[in-house]
């Protein structure tokens, strides 16, 4: 069965009378088959969100054509909007370290074909990794990262990047800080993974520090990477109880599981165009 080819529209712009009206309007004008379309409106910002999709199979406006003929809509509502296409798969980088669960869940689900994407190369600053992108046919590329080359190397990767076309980078727990020539580089396109327990339990063994004050839950956390260490967009969170009956290679081996799960989430919201972002927040959208 062939996928159908269709387009994604994201909107935000100030909540106004007839918005729904003249965006659906748009479409039906050229022909077009919408197949889906959700709205929020945020009242204490008074601010309309709307992601519609719609089949290209009819519609008389050839794709490059759409973004222009948008235009005087979007700016008589002052909209902010992004076009894209189901046909344009997104080209996927991977940055890794040494952990592998998360690797090897994303690259099992790829190759399943449950995440429509292209993964072009994995990035790591260590060899440790380099057999599983070799079992999965995926070009490594090793970049050693200091304190004295961080900035350097960090260019070297942008150019990597810019060069394959890349378009959203993965931190499937690569454990460096990432720089401001890559945030500015790839805004919102950057996603990481981390445990929920942030502020608290800060550093290199926070189930162990979990452990000790007995908690009850855990949990999981994928944004997107800003400036600010941890305080990016939220894309998707989860949680799990655990026990006093729970070691804590039980918390550690929990907390995985719901790193690789919610990793993935995010990343098939993502690259299905469903995550608009509203300043340091998301509207998520089923």
């Amino acid at each position: 069965m062939t996928e159908l080819d269709t387009a994604t529209l994201l909107i935000h712009c100030p909540d106004r009378a007839g918005l729904v009206h003249d965006v659906t309007g748009f479409i039906s004008s050229h022909q077009g088959n919408i197949v889906d379309l959700q709205q929020h409106i945020d009242p204490t910002e008074d601010a309309f969100f709307m992601r519609l999709e719609w089949s290209l199979e009819r519609f008389t406006l050839e794709k490059e054509e759409i973004a222009a003929r948008l235009l005087p809509m979007t700016r008589r509502h002052e909209m902010q909007f992004r076009l894209m296409f189901s046909s344009q798969k997104k080209r996927v980088a991977l940055f890794v370290t040494k952990d592998n669960h998360c690797l090897y869940d994303l690259l099992a689900r790829h190759e399943a074909g449950d995440l429509p994407m292209d993964i072009p190369l994995i990035v790591s600053n260590h060899e440790y990794l380099r057999p599983a992108a070799e079992r999965f046919g995926i070009p490594f590329h090793h970049i050693p990262v200091t304190k004295d080359t961080r900035v350097a190397q960090e260019s070297l990767m942008v150019d990597l990047l810019k060069k394959e076309r890349i378009d959203t980078v993965v931190l499937a727990r690569y454990m460096q800080i990432i720089g401001n020539e890559m945030i500015a580089a790839f805004p919102n396109q950057i996603l990481n993974i981390h445990h929920s327990f942030l502020p608290a339990f800060v550093g290199a063994k926070p189930y162990h520090q979990a452990f000790e004050r007995g908690v009850k839950l855990i949990g999981a956390t994928s944004h997107y990477v800003t400036a600010e260490l941890d305080e990016g967009p939220i894309i998707h969170q989860d949680v799990m109880s655990v026990s006093h009956e729970d070691s804590v290679a039980d918390l550690v081996r929990l907390g995985r599981d719901l790193e690789k799960t919610v990793l993935a989430k995010a990343l098939w919201l993502h690259v299905r165009d469903k995550v608009l972002v509203y300043r340091n927040k998301t509207v998520v959208f089923s």
